[in-house]
């Protein structure tokens, strides 16, 4: 072996000692497998990650949210059959069905191609990569976008903003972008803002600020809002996540601790609903099998 065979030979090992050392880069989880996925950083790219668990709420179990329901129900028949459709913008108050309504419609239409991946606020900025790759896929996708909150400065809000509209890059037919927010135009609005706005022949002409972040929420088609529930809506809920485990009867004591636990934690709204549900049924459960363990102890 000359000098020349050896530098190559050498050459060749010390890349691939090289190449055992650096990290192995993700693959993308298979839409076609998986209905669920979150998009992930990993250094400087992106990548499908599958969830294992998809949360398995279906939209009976959505109460007093009618109307709401009926509408993006609608909206995400007409995505997922091919037709005209809108991104939709979910605000108003917290816990009361936004987020479970978006993963009910994945539950109810995945056999018909519907997938969603779960963006954060950081990943928003890699839009473009992501619809990029599932630009050419058969499957229909919806980008969720949880709980969104913004300073007008922050990358992803800029990116949110051309994303949907406003660049010579667009979104492909086969995605939507469906998001959740306590704030209907994303960002915060403050009192200095409004002196502004002026009045001129009786109409109003908000101020630049105010038009600027009015500018995002508007690029959503379709805007969802979400009330706080009164208290006959609130142990209607509460009755039915009993029901589910199956305590078929809203007694009086849990009635009256269901209102006490909403009290304590000021508001009336299903998430709570839920929380106080799971915590009667497990205390009543507990109380019947205690005295047997104290028995055998």
């Amino acid at each position: 072996m000359n000098d020349s065979d050896l530098f190559f030979q050498r050459l060749d090992q010390l890349l691939t000692r090289i190449g055992d050392m650096l990290p192995i880069r993700p693959q993308h989880a298979d839409p076609a497998t998986h209905m669920a996925l979150r998009w992930r950083k990993h250094g400087d790219t992106g990548f499908l990650q599958a969830i294992g668990h998809p949360h398995t709420i279906t939209l009976d179990e959505l109460l007093n949210i009618e109307e709401q329901k009926l509408a993006l129900d609608r909206n995400t028949l007409q995505f997922v059959s091919g037709f005209p459709a809108n991104n939709v913008l979910l605000t108003g108050a917290r816990g009361t069905g936004k987020s479970s309504l978006i993963k009910a419609l994945l539950n109810r239409y995945a056999d018909r191609g519907l997938r969603m991946i779960e963006v954060d606020k950081l990943g928003l900025t890699d839009l473009p990569d992501i619809v990029e790759f599932v630009g050419q896929r058969p499957e229909r996708f919806i980008l969720y976008c949880d709980d969104l909150s913004f300073e007008a400065d922050e990358p992803g809000y800029k990116a949110l903003k051309v994303a949907l509209d406003g660049s010579i890059f667009t979104a492909s037919d086969n995605v939507l972008i469906y998001a959740t927010s306590n704030r209907r135009h994303l960002i915060p609005e403050f009192m200095h803002e409004n002196l502004a706005t002026r009045h001129e022949d009786g109409e109003i002409h908000p101020g630049e600020a105010t038009e600027e972040k009015i500018s995002l929420s508007e690029r959503f088609g379709l805007w969802l809002s979400f009330y706080p529930f009164d208290q006959e809506q609130y142990l209607e809920i509460v009755q039915h996540w009993l029901s589910q485990q199956g305590i078929s009867r809203l007694s009086g004591p849990a009635r009256q601790e269901a209102l006490r636990w909403a009290l304590a934690r000021g508001s009336r709204n299903g998430r709570v609903a839920r929380q106080f549900a799971r915590d009667w049924v497990g205390q009543q459960k507990l109380v019947r099998t205690e005295p047997a363990r104290s028995g055998k102890e």
